[in-house]
């Protein structure tokens, strides 16, 4: 039996002074827990698993002059729906992501945190090596789309955990972290193809190498795996009281030892609601859910083509403004540099600034810098224009991620915000064709304006729709 004083404390017999052993009670100790090193342990380590998911997410703008260069695929589209140009290959990487997500958000709140996200990694771990060695567009395609379907559960099911495993005073801050250890990939991936995608090292294609090297994050996974708990949230809520009480004495227990002196006590244990323990697509539809699942819904079929038709475009659009090949990847490698920053500064001001604040005011600078990045061909310029773009981009992206998670209940959590967030994956499928004919079409400018409308929607849907969640209780936000 344990024990330790931070257990004894939790675990005491339930009289008129400590309440029964509840799921409300549950997360009322997560939430008053220190963040001392056990904490941020956790969430750097999920953040870990986000890394090798972004950098699978992100490389396909450094990749596709390589694919170009190798004859595979065409910088152009035959059609609309042509399956040989780039495009196609963005596309599929986004209709995988859709599925994965708005069809497999419900495997975690099924079958648990830990283990969805361990097999979703493994998943499209294995589909990257297999896309590496295709000679054809159609190999190509279906494998990147094969990967989507596992990168979108990653992405549902490390929102969900953090979220609920993070106590509320640092929950902003902690998806400020995933996102800053995510994101470094973005500076990695962008100068490895700097380097390797004009080449071909020991005769292999460079873009393949780029491919290779990501997948080595299957190696972490286990390891990865074996020190995280399951949520206990998820534990409590699915009536699994003991599991969930065995897995908080233990985190008590070490926080308080870091801490050095007995842990705050829970506050008052809020209600848990949100329909059944087993969640059901109908409980995202009851007040207040149903708006809040609105809200989110616009908001991620708009700010996929601020965030995607930059970050995917990048390369092609500085080429489309004078730069060279070569000169493209490099300046594409320094504005990449920028990616980590935005959430870093977010550790210093994320649970400072309410979420729906911080989404609004970087839609706005997303606009200013791309109409400017549009009007002209400088490249000291281009490089500052594209470094303003991506930190609005990257504090944007911490932000609403944290956000999604926190609208729902525990019951339904990974299944709305994998409901809600696969509208970005599906609007991605068109906005890679949509920004090709732009740039045909209009140029440069013309895909800008294109965001900036986008962007204006973002605002008015999070400005307007959306509540407040800083420093405020799962629970509570869900009452």
């Amino acid at each position: 039996m344990n024990t330790s004083p931070a257990a004894a404390m939790s675990r005491a017999p339930a009289d008129a002074a400590t309440p029964a052993l509840s799921a409300g009670l549950i997360s009322a100790r997560l939430d008053r827990l220190p963040a001392t090193r056990s904490v941020w342990k956790l969430i750097v380590m999920l953040s870990l698993g986000f890394f090798f998911e972004l950098y699978d997410l992100l490389y396909s703008g450094y990749v596709a002059p390589g694919l170009v260069k190798s004859g595979i695929l065409t910088p152009a589209t035959s059609g609309f729906f042509g399956m040989t140009g780039v495009a196609s290959f963005i596309a599929s990487l986004f209709a995988g992501l859709f599925i994965g997500t708005v069809a497999c958000g419900f495997l975690a709140d099924r079958f648990g945190r830990r283990a969805i996200f361990t097999y979703s990694l493994l998943w499209y771990t294995a589909a990257n090596l297999v896309m590496a060695f295709q000679e054809t567009a159609t190999g190509l395609n279906f494998w990147r789309f094969v990967a989507g379907i596992g990168i979108g559960v990653e992405l549902v099911t490390i929102g969900t955990y953090i979220s609920e495993l993070a106590p509320k005073h640092i929950r902003g801050r902690a998806f400020a972290c995933e996102q800053a250890v995510g994101f470094m990939a973005v500076p990695i991936v962008a100068f490895l193809a700097y380097l390797l995608v004009p080449r071909a090292p020991f005769g292999i294609d460079g873009w393949r190498w780029v491919v290779v090297i990501g997948a080595h994050g299957a190696l972490f996974v286990w390891w990865i795996r074996r020190n995280l708990p399951e949520s206990p949230r998820w534990l409590a809520q699915k009536g699994r009281l003991d599991d969930a009480d065995r897995v908080m004495s233990a985190l008590e227990a070490k926080v308080q030892r870091e801490y050095g002196r007995p842990l705050p006590p829970p506050g008052s244990p809020e209600p848990v609601t949100g329909g059944s323990a087993a969640g059901s697509f109908a409980d995202m539809w009851r007040p207040p859910y149903g708006k809040r699942a609105t809200m989110m819904i616009i908001f991620n079929v708009f700010q996929t083509v601020g965030f995607y038709g930059f970050a995917n475009w990048v390369p092609t659009l500085l080429i489309k403004q004078g730069i060279t090949v070569t000169s493209s990847l490099m300046y594409s490698s320094i504005i990449a540099i920028a990616a980590p920053i935005g959430p870093i500064i977010g550790l210093l001001i994320a649970d400072r600034i309410e979420r729906k604040t911080a989404i609004v005011t970087m839609a706005a600078a997303n606009i200013v810098c791309g109409l400017l990045f549009s009007q002209s061909s400088d490249a000291a310029f281009l490089i500052a224009m594209g470094v303003g773009l991506t930190l609005s981009s990257n504090i944007m992206s911490y932000s609403f991620h944290a956000y999604q998670a926190e609208l729902f209940p525990t019951s339904i959590r990974a299944r709305a915000v994998g409901f809600v967030y696969s509208w970005s994956r599906f609007s991605a499928i068109f906005t890679s064709f949509i920004i090709a004919g732009v740039l045909k079409g209009f140029g440069t400018t013309g895909v800008f304006v294109f965001i900036a409308a986008a962007m204006l929607i973002v605002m008015a849907a999070i400005g307007f729709m959306g509540p407040r969640t800083r420093d405020i209780a799962l629970e509570k936000i869900s009452h």
